[in-house]
């Protein structure tokens, strides 16, 4: 079980540095390219929204494949939206080609979620999922900052491109030589997919999970312009910064398996979203120094990340039933908080400037906050 959880923890590796590199290099990918900052940032929502939109789909429409061949043809057409992305100076042809990679993760990431819950017993099925969404975090503290400082060293944002086009291609060959066979899961229709939505515990979870990502990512998308004043302009000092989060999400996310399994996911959501919304609304100020950008960013990869282990716990918890599909419209939830995320900062960042975008994120997390308590108090009324 072990193998595979790191194998597939490897492919997320490669799907989440292109989630996230691109952050890093928008200002030099929006000077290539011929358009604003803030026009650039579409190129994260491409990937995002297309992930989103088709995560569901693709689940339905994949159903009956075998496993590993639904992993391989995903990361093929993940890999060739990268090495379109890298090759054509094309700004409408690179969106298209950032959706197509989109549509390589929306085949692999939800089956590799619900391959990992299934592969564990219930006891341990929070530090399995937290497993394989290391991936995703790891990439946040080494492949996002390689491929920023890549393009920095090199001063070609497409040689960023092409590194992640790479680990697409090393994720297929990991794949296909060390992944077991793994059992194809029965068909389930797309109206049955999204059938968890009426659930109001459900659509309360998932509305938490879009609110506190799109506040995450409002200020990662600009994150270069954001943090200017402690990095003074330096791509190599970003890319350090960018590590450090990384590290502190990947810390997150791996001690978020053990305390879901000893707490419950309740008590870690909280938590982190009120942690959070603190560290938030203080970074206007702690950003403008290098030393209080990093305590400020130690926070904000432990409590972010920390996130999304217990919010796909708390679904599967919610709805035993419906795990396989609840881990699909989780992470498609996600994802299209992220593509939302670019669009809030384009406008954040125009009314308000790229420094004072976080109050967005403290607004976003703190409204959850609301949100959970009037839930509270609805399943209290009808215990009554």
């Amino acid at each position: 079980m072990y193998r595979s959880l790191v194998v597939l923890a490897a492919g997320m590796f490669a799907i989440g540095t292109d989630s996230f590199v691109i952050a890093g290099i928008l200002p030099d990918a929006a000077d290539s390219l011929g358009v604003p900052v803030g026009t650039a940032g579409w190129l994260l929502s491409a990937y995002a929204l297309t992930y989103a939109v088709l995560g569901p789909v693709m689940a339905a429409l994949t159903t009956r494949w075998p496993r590993r061949m639904l992993f391989l043809a995903g990361f093929a057409i993940f890999t060739a939206g990268n090495l379109v992305t890298a090759f054509i100076p094309v700004f409408g042809v690179a969106l298209a080609a950032r959706a197509l990679a989109g549509l390589g993760g929306a085949m692999v990431t939800p089956a590799a979620v619900a391959a990992a819950a299934a592969l564990a017993p219930p006891e341990h099925r929070g530090r399995a999922i937290a497993t394989v969404m290391t991936g995703l975090s790891a990439a946040t503290a080494l492949g996002a900052p390689i491929g920023t400082a890549l393009g920095s060293l090199t001063g070609n944002w497409r040689a960023t491109m092409l590194f992640v086009s790479a680990l697409g291609m090393l994720a297929a060959v990991a794949i296909a030589l060390l992944l077991p066979a793994i059992s194809t899961p029965p068909a389930v229709p797309l109206r049955t997919r999204v059938a968890p939505l009426t659930d109001r515990r459900i659509g309360l979870t998932l509305l938490t999970t879009l609110l506190v990502y799109t506040g995450l990512y409002t200020v990662y998308s600009f994150i270069g312009e954001s943090l200017n004043r402690a990095t003074g302009g330096s791509g190599t000092t970003l890319a350090a910064l960018l590590c450090v989060w990384g590290l502190a999400a990947t810390a997150g996310t791996l001690g978020s398996g053990g305390l879901i399994d000893r707490f419950g996911s309740r008590r870690i959501i909280n938590t982190a979203i009120t942690v959070a919304a603190i560290d938030f609304a203080l970074l206007p100020w702690t950003s403008a120094h290098l030393t209080s950008t990093i305590a400020a960013l130690l926070v904000w990869g432990v409590c972010g990340w920390g996130l999304l282990a217990p919010q796909t716990h708390r679904l599967i918890t919610t709805l035993p039933t419906a795990a396989p599909l609840l881990t699909g419209l989780a992470s498609a939830t996600v994802y299209i908080g992220v593509s939302v995320a670019p669009l809030v900062g384009q406008a954040g960042m125009a009314r308000f400037g790229a420094h004072w975008l976080v109050p967005h994120q403290a607004t976003f997390a703190l409204s959850t906050r609301a949100r959970r308590r009037r839930s509270s108090a609805w399943r209290f009324r009808q215990m009554m």
